[in-house]
């Protein structure tokens, strides 16, 4: 008997359960389970990649005696009691929540064959788990060097959720680590010109290094791209992509330190474009300090307060465009991918971090 399948809202409401009248991403629970609607995608899911700033907060948790199969089951827990409390992987501490990699097993009729995906194939969903109905049945492994969790479950993609079909030439980790993070170089492109001085904070992150890789490509030789990390494992990933004219190490935190050793790397200047990509609070100030009047600073980062950086720019008198992140631009994730492919160097360090068990 074939089935019937409820409509639903292409922004997924029918999915809230409460408050009424927000849609997922701002609700506080939703709906995870797997009978779908006639406009919904249900995947089983075989890994999470969960957002940085939401890691590295689950992270600080733990007890700095624990070891690492001690810290593993630690965020393991937590993720499952997030998961469990509000049908999605959505951080109430950071708000962010990451994406996820997994394999379709259904099609509501609404949507058979979106993106020309059929059942079986294998997909990065390109929208964030803080929106995403998603349903844990077993944690299997927590990587705790990339922000990765193998899992067994279940999860729902809206109609107007996009998503991206595993490429044959790249891993799956590879390919969910960089989708992650795929809207950062492509609003990268959209903001560099030629001669540009940029500065990337938090360069040696996945995110990071894919910026300062495009930066350097579209700044060109007349321009100046200026990469600062902060631990050791960081810098030194971002010295051997070879993108950044210089690489600097410090605390973003530290906004007035920050600014003096940017602004003596760009010949005692400020730069026309700051991308911020640190996983870390309190670094909004360091970006509109670095950044010259008339100049753009863009928020990648889902540890930024808005607040904070509004309100810190007008206290300083900084005439300077602030940007918000947007995860979403048409054609990022085939973007992204082609950044990898064509920069060895960056795909080298990136295999070397996602590839492995």
């Amino acid at each position: 008997m074939k089935r019937e399948y409820k409509p639903g809202c292409p922004y997924g409401t029918h999915r809230v359960l409460k408050p009424q009248g927000v849609l997922p991403q701002a609700a506080w629970r939703i709906d995870n389970s797997p009978e779908i609607r006639d406009n919904e995608i249900l995947i089983d899911v075989e890994a999470l990649n969960i957002d940085a700033a939401s890691f590295k907060e689950i992270l600080s948790g733990c007890n700095p005696e624990m070891d690492e199969a001690a810290k593993e089951q630690y965020v393991a827990s937590v993720v499952m009691d997030i998961v469990e409390r509000r049908g999605k992987m959505h951080n109430p501490a950071t708000g962010s929540g990451g994406m996820l990699l997994g394999r379709i097993r259904e099609f509501g009729p609404k949507v058979y064959g979106k993106e020309g995906a059929r059942v079986g194939d294998r997909i990065c969903t390109l929208v964030s788990l803080s929106l995403t109905p998603l349903k844990i049945d077993k944690i299997k492994k927590v990587h705790l060097d990339k922000d990765q969790i193998d899992v067994e479950g279940t999860a729902v993609l809206f109609e107007t959720g996009p998503f991206a079909v595993i490429p044959p030439d790249l891993g799956e980790k590879l390919s969910l680590a960089v989708l992650d993070v795929a809207g950062a170089p492509v609003q990268t492109v959209r903001l560099v010109k030629a001669g540009d001085s940029v500065l990337v904070l938090g360069a040696g992150g996945k995110s990071g290094l894919m910026c300062v890789a495009v930066a350097k490509e579209k700044a060109g030789p007349a321009g100046r791209v200026i990469g600062l990390a902060h631990s050791d494992t960081s810098r030194k990933r971002l010295e051997r992509l070879g993108a950044a004219d210089v690489v600097l190490s410090g605390d973003a935190r530290d906004a007035i330190a920050t600014m003096e050793k940017v602004t003596a790397a760009n010949g005692g200047k400020k730069v026309d474009i700051t991308i911020n990509c640190v996983n870390i609070p309190g670094t909004e100030m360091a970006s509109i300090l670095c950044t010259k009047d008339g100049g753009k600073v863009y928020f990648f980062s889902m540890a930024t307060s808005f607040t904070a950086a509004a309100l810190g720019a007008e206290g300083v008198g900084a005439d300077v465009e602030l940007i918000i992140g947007n995860g979403y631009a048409r054609g990022h994730a085939k973007q992204a991918l082609e950044l990898v492919r064509r920069n060895a160097r960056l795909r080298e360090i990136f295999e070397g971090q996602f590839q492995g068990n």
